[in-house]
């Protein structure tokens, strides 16, 4: 059977207030990714852009694939246009143009908060994060399965969200390295970065961190050490291009059970936000004042409800629609 022609990205309004919006999600997107333990992709699903962010660079990268083949074959230009038209600019720029500032404006002022504030920050990226599962399962319940039914989730979906979170869980305590920033490690570190971007529940930063390398590389960004940065962009475009095709297939094809997947995934980070950590980042039991870290987490997650609740009044409670599969090339 032929599959159905995949439909566009909605285009979303241009006005000067959402582009501003949009400039402060990739704000919050970008500081996301400076601090080791959140996730960037948790952050846009928060904030709402999380499909149509993963939809429009599936479409941006198969453009730019299509533009070099077509190009190289004589075959014009058509196909690619085809494809940029999907994207979603004026939600992708804005967006771009937030992470960059924050990614360069913020790591040092990050670095400062967690050396002096560690078990307040964990506290309020705790909160977020907990809150922000609300946003995945929600959309996984209103996702049909195959037989065409939505809502609750059944057995194998939770044994699934389970696995995931277990899993990530696992990955996340693991003791940091000391890898040395070589070109040869830094090209796959980026991609294993940039795809903890992508996949909603892990952090880049604290893959980085595992591997011994989130100080160099904020060192980097903080030095503007072009060279460094070079080598890291490199695999990050390499990991990019290989999530970001792979969840969009997921998304378009296995939309629910890939919700209730990222869903347990996000759950599973949250073992790296507990507030109190040894020097080794272990998991200890609480110390000293609780009422940083406690109002820390209350206040994550009120920004999260709140954010939900102007999504849900902006929408009117439409959920996204499910994307339709996309014609193989």
């Amino acid at each position: 059977m032929t599959a159905a022609p995949e439909r566009a990205v909605e285009p979303r309004r241009s006005s000067p207030l959402s582009l501003a919006l949009n400039v402060i999600r990739g704000a919050m997107i970008g500081t996301a990714e400076t601090v080791p333990g959140v996730s960037g992709g948790t952050v846009a699903l928060m904030t709402g852009v999380y499909e149509t962010l993963l939809t429009s660079a599936g479409h941006l990268i198969g453009g730019v694939r299509l533009a070099v083949t077509d190009g190289l074959r004589g075959r014009g230009l058509a196909r690619s246009r085809d494809q940029f038209s999907r994207v979603a600019w004026a939600v992708v720029l804005p967006i771009g143009v937030g992470m960059v500032i924050a990614l360069v404006g913020m790591a040092h002022v990050m670095e400062g908060l967690l050396g002096d504030h560690p078990e307040t920050m964990r506290g309020l990226f705790l909160g977020l994060v907990v809150a922000s599962l609300a946003v995945p399962f929600r959309h996984s319940r209103a996702s049909a399965t195959r037989a065409g039914h939505a809502g609750a989730w059944g057995v194998r979906e939770w044994a699934l969200a389970a696995v995931a979170a277990v899993v990530v869980g696992i990955v996340v305590s693991l003791p940091g390295g000391n890898l040395s920033p070589e070109p040869y490690i830094l090209v796959p570190a980026g991609a294993l970065a940039v795809s903890a971007l992508v996949l909603p529940g892990l952090s880049g930063s604290f893959l980085l961190l595992t591997m011994g390398l989130y100080e160099p590389t904020i060192a980097a960004l903080n030095d503007r050490d072009l060279g460094y940065l070079a080598l890291f962009a490199t695999g990050c475009a390499i990991g990019l291009v290989t999530i970001v095709k792979l969840l969009q297939w997921l998304l378009e094809h296995h939309r629910r059970v890939t919700l209730v997947a990222l869903t347990g995934v996000m759950a599973g980070s949250l073992v790296a936000l507990w507030p109190w950590q040894d020097a080794d980042g272990a998991r200890v039991a609480p110390y000293g004042s609780l009422a940083g870290p406690v109002i820390a987490f209350a206040v994550g997650a009120l920004v999260v409800v709140a954010t939900l609740a102007i999504e849900h009044r902006i929408t009117g409670g439409v959920e996204l629609p499910e994307p339709a599969p996309a014609v193989e090339d």
